[in-house]
């Protein structure tokens, strides 16, 4: 089922759509709770430094999580989670994992994990912590993450928000300020929400750049009739408060994949999703490492829309109705041969070094 669908106008835009009163800050799916946690446990197991790292200093943030998370999900999802407070002894049931868990709050050796692990444990979001500094900043100094989209702790500890941002495609230009703004006037009690997306060619949730060889080849054979099975939509809603005692901000992310076909299943949503991702800046696709299959996709799409409108299916958009033209394009190997192809579908595309390796 479709959780989100975060497109509100018919192009391409990278909107800040950051909202207040976004309800629960964690969401439970009961029927995919245990499998989702059990793959974090696994995931976990193979390599715990890279999934999660936990600064010293951060330690007093990850215990106010627990303070700012336990009491939300017991609240919103009473029937599956029971939390118990007498003083500063803390009792929390789990009872989608039929677990019990006593524990001393901001005493560590109370919990079976580190507080940001054993946290992390009880949710299916990811959870990252960024701590103030004096000029109020924010600055990465803790993470959970089990299911990144092609991004690492490693690469982000100690970075500020904007720091950490910065590669993306005109985010700086676009909604760097604004959303660097929203950061520091984060207040207590009042959290804020975004919807983020990109496609993806793999539904796997764990997209780590050091598995990167284990996903990479599934951007190969996509084509127009088989872009709506082999491309996924990759919904992360994304949730940020601020910690009231440390100043410090939690930042959870909930990722959903949902298969093409799927997302446009109706009409209007396949109107809109069509003019959307065709208006997807080269840049940015390759950024969010679509551009091997981006075409494809648009072919797959607008052949959908055409087959809607009542034209012949069998005339595929990628035969563009523009008079080609011949076409002859550089490489730094030298001149590597004609087309005639539209011009405007040449342009200078990075190879991920496994497609390189792979030949």
């Amino acid at each position: 089922m479709l959780k989100y669908f975060p497109f509100d106008q018919d192009e391409y835009d990278m909107p800040m759509n950051a909202r207040a009163g976004i309800g629960q800050l964690i969401e439970v799916d009961e029927q995919d709770y245990m499998s989702e946690l059990a793959l974090k446990d696994e995931i976990l197991a193979s390599d715990s430094r890279y999934y999660f790292q936990c600064r010293p200093e951060a330690e007093a943030l990850a215990w106010e999580t627990i303070a700012l998370l336990l009491p939300d999900m017991a609240r919103h999802y009473p029937e599956q989670f029971e939390l118990h407070q007498e003083g500063n002894c803390w009792t929390w049931t789990n009872r989608l994992l039929k677990t019990t868990t006593r524990f001393e709050r901001n005493v560590s050796h109370s919990l079976p994990l580190h507080p940001l692990d054993w946290i992390g444990r009880q949710v299916q979001e990811d959870l990252i912590l960024m701590a103030e500094e004096p000029d109020g900043d924010t600055i990465c100094v803790g993470g959970h993450l089990c299911f990144p989209a092609s991004w690492c702790l490693d690469d982000k500890m100690g970075q500020s928000f904007l720091r950490i941002h910065e590669d993306i495609p005109q985010f700086l230009e676009r909604i760097g300020r604004p959303a660097d703004l929203m950061m520091r006037r984060l207040k207590a009690g009042r959290p804020t929400g975004r919807v983020n997306w990109t496609v993806s060619s793999t539904d796997r949730f764990n997209l780590a750049p050091a598995l990167q060889h284990e996903w990479v080849t599934s951007r190969r054979g996509i084509t127009a009739k088989n872009a709506g099975d082999r491309c996924f939509l990759r919904i992360k809603r994304q949730t940020f408060s601020r910690l009231p005692e440390t100043r410090g901000v939690l930042f959870t992310i909930r990722t959903y994949r949902n298969p093409i076909s799927e997302v446009v299943a109706d009409p209007e949503r396949l109107r809109r999703f069509t003019a959307v991702v065709k208006g997807i800046p080269r840049a940015t696709r390759e950024y969010k490492g679509m551009a091997a299959f981006a075409d494809a996709l648009v072919d797959y799409l607008e052949t959908l829309c055409r087959e809607n409108s009542g034209a012949p299916s069998s005339t595929l958009p990628g035969n563009r109705a523009e008079k080609p033209l011949e076409f002859k394009r550089e490489s730094v190997m030298g001149n590597i041969g004609y087309s005639t192809t539209n011009a405007t579908l040449w342009e200078p595309m990075p190879i991920d070094a496994p497609d390189m390796l792979e030949g």
